[in-house]
């Protein structure tokens, strides 16, 4: 099966990715923007399947398909109300609500390997769509966690955290005041929750808030090394298969 992910938001587009590749799916490209996949359009073969956002960086996704005459099968991860979501239902494998659950996708991908076999016309009636989006949902991030001490709960803002990181399979947020939480979510689970202009996933173990950047260095193998302003529980190194999304991020 032959796959592509077409999605503006790097650390979904890489979460979507790890999810896939745990159901056998291998994805030959990520793409992130209406250009880029222009682009890998006119130079690849169609896929088999494409998950496709909607809203890319430069534009929404539909205009891809103005341009090029694409025959592949499409699942749709979206932002949008239910409301919309009728009309992807209608024009597509299936669609996914970002968050992206995982026993969902597999669902839709077990769904597509059903139908893989059998001929099939998908026709996609992109403006019939587009007259459904013309107020698009504003994605609503975590903007606070509650974490027990005791038998009190304390309310902690997501600007206050520096760090999200994982240590003996459990999970930890570091305020600005050097001070530790254990929170119940997963740095997976945490990577779609957070703010993408502010939060980064720079490696299997940490999720950085840019704001606590104090100063990157140089590391071994074309890595990099953080250092944030008052963490210091261990170091925080940008894995290198991250480094280029990284240094994106931050312009």
């Amino acid at each position: 099966m032959n796959v592509i992910i077409i999605e503006d938001e790097a650390p979904a587009a890489r979460r979507l990715k790890r999810l896939l590749e745990g159901f056998e799916v291998q994805v030959s490209a990520e793409l992130h923007s209406v250009a880029e996949a222009l682009e890998w359009f006119n130079n690849h073969q169609d896929p088999d399947l494409i998950f496709l956002d909607i809203q890319l960086s430069d534009g929404l996704s539909f205009e891809i398909f103005e341009q090029v005459d694409v025959k592949s099968s499409i699942i749709f991860t979206t932002a949008y109300d239910e409301y919309a979501l009728k009309a992807f239902k209608l024009n597509s494998i299936d669609y996914l609500l970002k968050p992206i659950d995982k026993e969902e996708l597999e669902a839709a991908v077990e769904k597509y390997r059903g139908l893989a076999g059998k001929q099939q016309q998908l026709t996609l009636e992109f403006e019939d769509i587009k007259k459904l989006l013309v107020n698009p949902v504003v994605r609503d991030y975590k903007k606070r966690f509650t974490v027990k001490i005791g038998q009190h709960i304390k309310l902690i803002g997501t600007d206050e955290i520096e760090c999200f990181y994982s240590q003996d399979k459990g999970t930890y947020a570091y305020t600005e005041e050097s001070r530790n939480y254990l929170l119940e979510d997963t740095l997976e689970t945490l990577e779609d929750e957070l703010p993408p202009d502010r939060f980064f996933r720079v490696s299997r173990k940490h999720i950085v808030n840019v704001d606590a950047i104090k100063d990157i260095v140089a590391y071994t193998n074309s890595r990099l090394e953080l250092k944030l302003r008052n963490f210091d529980e261990h170091q925080v190194i940008v894995s290198r298969d991250r480094v280029r999304d990284f240094k994106e991020w931050l312009s």
